[in-house]
């Protein structure tokens, strides 16, 4: 027999199946740890799924061990019927997680001593001396490029670009990402085609996305300034587009969303992934996917839909694209010395941080832990932080496709 539980919306004490809206208020009851083991799926799509935040990042300090975390593989793709998911029938998933180590999730076995020779040291400029080596012509699965820009020499420079480059380089490493899978693009390479151009990042972008197959894990991650354009062709719903500024950008322009969605999202194909990190202004939709997911500080979330009403296409081949942004289209976004005393981007710094504290880790999670760490640093700040004004920064989650956000597991 079931037992007798508080709802968590009405707060009245009844039964309330895990998943199921409450009788009395209609919200949907988040499922304890041990009921995510059954193959249901939680909350709205179309409307509020409600879900308080199970505080990962309080409760699970980095470099603890770490259970193998409960859900078993993959989920079942979602049916959208009267704004519910309908659960469906789930295959034995094809693998499992192996090993878990500091909350990262390492599907193959670490890299001999050898194999990450020369190591990793830092030269003259401050930055790793091995980041020109040439990719093997082995096909990796995990592949990424990071791109910061620092624009020297300019009255607006962003200084801590280099900085977020080198966190989230470490960070990928750490996830099993090889060196030579990962072209970095900054102002301190020699190689003039390693410069943040406006072409070299079309080219990196081109380079991630070429001979993509399914299983494929792709980063792409930006570091610099954001901008809006007005809308040319009409796509956009609030007559904007969202653009990156690459260091010669006043030259030879800036890269709108249309075109960051025609090089890296298109392309994808079925059962291919990708991240895409942005730390820079009005960056919400950048990637122009068809979904941004609608979340408040109580958990409660929406997916809102921004599919264009022209005819162009901004979906994959099958795969799936996520984007994981510093702020909405109207918002600014802001480096920051809060964390660490240096100047670091504050998304970069909140979702690498929001990852190595928890092991086992959803969508859902990654974001509501990411706007705690903002918001800390908000009030660290005060007031007067450029991220702490009417157009404050909040972390935005946006995607090819709706899924439930709170038992979708994060895996890069």
């Amino acid at each position: 027999m079931e037992s007798q539980k508080r709802c968590k919306g009405c707060k009245k004490y009844l039964t309330v199946p895990p998943a199921q809206p409450c009788a009395f208020c209609y919200k949907v009851n988040k499922p304890s740890k041990r009921d995510k083991i059954v193959p249901q799926l939680l909350g709205l799509i179309d409307g509020y799924a409600n879900r308080p935040s199970n505080n990962n990042y309080y409760n699970a300090p980095y470099g603890q061990p770490v259970q193998p975390p409960a859900y078993g593989g993959g989920y079942a793709s979602p049916v959208y019927g009267s704004g519910y998911y309908s659960p469906q029938p789930q295959q034995p998933p094809s693998f499992y997680p192996t090993a878990y180590d500091g909350g990262y999730y390492n599907p193959t076995p670490a890299p001999s001593p050898q194999a990450l020779s020369p190591p990793l040291v830092y030269g003259n400029n401050g930055y790793y001396n091995n980041y020109n080596r040439q990719s093997s012509q082995k096909h990796e699965q995990k592949r990424a490029v990071l791109c910061g820009v620092t624009y020297k020499g300019h009255r607006k420079t962003l200084p801590a670009s280099i900085n977020n480059v080198r966190t989230m380089h470490q960070f990928l490493v750490k996830l099993g990402f090889q060196i030579g899978s990962i072209r970095i693009l900054t102002e301190e390479q020699s190689d003039p085609t390693r410069t943040p151009t406006r072409r070299n990042i079309l080219m990196a972008m081109k380079w991630l996305t070429e001979g993509c197959r399914s299983g494929d894990s792709l980063v792409f991650y930006y570091a610099g300034h954001g901008s809006r354009v007005t809308d040319s062709d009409g796509d956009e719903k609030d007559g904007y587009d969202e653009a990156l500024c690459p260091v010669d950008y006043s030259q030879y322009g800036k890269i709108l969303d249309d075109e960051v969605n025609s090089t890296l999202v298109a392309p994808l194909p079925h059962g291919a992934t990708l991240h895409s990190i942005m730390d820079t202004c009005f960056s919400g939709t950048l990637l122009d996917l068809p979904y941004l997911c609608r979340i408040d500080r109580g958990g409660f979330y929406k997916w809102e839909d921004h599919n264009s009403h022209v005819s162009s296409f901004k979906g994959t081949r099958g795969g799936k694209a996520i984007c994981i942004s510093a702020c909405d289209d109207h918002q600014n976004s802001a480096d920051t010395s809060a964390f660490t005393g240096n100047a670091i981007g504050v998304l970069t710094y909140s979702f690498v941080q929001a990852v190595q504290s928890a092991g086992e880790l959803t969508y859902g999670d990654l974001l509501d832990n990411m706007r705690k760490l903002v918001r800390e640093a908000q009030e660290q700040e005060g007031q007067n932080a450029p991220f702490a004004s009417s157009t404050s920064q909040e972390p935005q989650l946006s995607c090819n496709k709706r899924f439930e956000i709170y038992s979708e597991p994060f895996i890069m």
